[in-house]
């Protein structure tokens, strides 16, 4: 296919770009753990996975931990 003069738009990214890095070491046993899950379930994209996995645990914990009115004994009776 040849390009004719023609110019590709870029579709803008619907999500912010990332600008902050976090970095956390693990043990070589750790490292294999995470690969053979990878390669079990066949993920091939490791920074979202890990980006999802850790947003979505903080995010379950977040709504177990919301501030309620009451406290849970007394919601119960």
């Amino acid at each position: 296919m040849v390009n004719r003069g023609k110019k590709r738009k870029k579709v803008p990214s619907s999500a912010p770009p990332r600008k902050r890095r976090m970095v956390c070491l693990l043990s070589e046993e750790e490292v294999q753990i995470v690969n053979r899950y990878l390669e079990t379930y066949q993920i091939t994209n490791k920074a979202r996975w890990l980006r999802e996995t850790i947003l979505a645990f903080i995010h379950e914990n977040m709504e177990e931990d919301y501030p309620t009115l009451f406290k849970e004994h007394d919601m119960r009776r």
